[in-house]
């Protein structure tokens, strides 16, 4: 599913960040509430250029107020910081994130 949103446009932001965003449907259960992850990756985005870092966003398959929109708009705005990238690969436990 992922793979799809990404073929329909990259979910990749500069800066060797991607934020996939989806709802997900067919899933059993679904999930009730918005759900969020972080990782690291060694992939390239569909434009071609290197990602690093992702953030998931996955909304419930039935979500009508697109609730992934802030946390979409908090995240972009925090890439956006200069150190953001160093910081990130400065982390090496979940704890430290």
């Amino acid at each position: 599913m992922l793979k799809r949103r990404e073929n329909l446009g990259s979910t990749g932001i500069g800066r060797q960040i991607a934020i996939p965003h989806m709802p997900l449907p067919g899933r059993k259960p679904p999930p009730r509430r918005l759900r969020s992850q972080a990782g690291r990756t060694r992939l390239q985005a569909i434009d071609e250029k290197p990602v690093k870092f992702f953030f998931l966003i996955v909304a419930p398959p039935l979500e009508v107020s697109n609730q992934y929109l802030p946390v979409l708009g908090k995240i972009a705005q925090f890439s956006k910081e200069a150190d953001v990238p160093e910081k990130l690969l400065a982390l090496h436990e979940p704890s430290e994130f």
